[in-house]
């Protein structure tokens, strides 16, 4: 029997976001391929304690409105129960708050990023090995992205492969380990979340066109889930 699937929702949306498009973990279970294991929500942030890692398959963090940096207590929690989990080797997929939180958990620098703020859809490019990692292998060179975030991983951990970057951020998708990987961008977002995101008066320097939307990131969000949570038991690459 396949153990559950976490989401760890790692903040609220603000409300006109909730009220227009819902909670963060709805835009993950609806970008997920089907799902054959139970799916569990844990909320750090409002309190709740996340079980051990050995009660699950894998886990998402999410992004969040918060700050890496402001070190609060859920958060510090979080990295605890993440370093847990990666020295468990529980399958682990960060996304943007949860890219910088993985990094920052495992002994990466996070901060203000220095180009500014990065918001709209960009060019990511894929670098290192990233033919040989299960996630991002016959993937092409170049490709686009949703991103929202004003922090950025400044220095990725020691041992940990940098897979991508753009033009602003040069650590865009970062290899820990063989079940340990996270991205800054977004592969759950819609276009109708990436707009949602304009009652806050956020930037949005680059919107396509409706023929132009991203499709690769979410196959990154997918694969992950096919890889390494639809088996009870699974060798992975270290």
């Amino acid at each position: 029997m396949l153990k559950p699937l976490a989401i760890i929702q790692l903040g609220e949306p603000p409300e006109p976001i909730f009220k227009a498009i819902g909670q963060q973990s709805d835009w993950f279970i609806d970008a997920l391929p089907p799902v054959h294991n139970d799916i569990k929500i844990f909320r750090p942030d409002m309190g709740e304690k996340i079980p051990s890692s050995d009660n699950f398959s894998g886990a998402i963090l999410t992004g969040s409105w918060a700050m890496v940096t402001d070190l609060h207590p859920w958060s510090e929690s979080t990295a605890e129960w993440i370093r847990s989990a990666h020295s468990n080797s529980l399958p682990l997929l960060g996304v943007c708050f949860g890219h910088q939180l993985i990094a920052h958990a495992l002994g990466g620098r996070v901060g203000d990023n220095p180009t500014g703020r990065e918001c709209g859809l960009h060019l990511i490019e894929l670098s290192g090995d990233y033919q040989n990692d299960p996630l991002l292998k016959d993937m092409p060179k170049r490709l686009s992205a949703w991103l929202s975030h004003q922090q950025t991983v400044l220095e990725a951990p020691q041992g940990a492969n940098i897979l991508a970057f753009s033009t602003q951020d040069s650590c865009q998708i970062i290899r820990y380990s063989g079940t340990t990987f996270s991205v800054q961008f977004h592969p759950e977002f819609s276009l109708d979340v990436m707009l949602a995101c304009l009652w806050n008066n956020e930037v949005i320097d680059h919107l396509p066109d409706g023929k132009n939307l991203p499709t690769w990131p979410r196959l990154i969000l997918q694969r992950f889930y096919n890889y390494y949570c639809t088996v009870p038991k699974c060798d992975f690459i270290h």
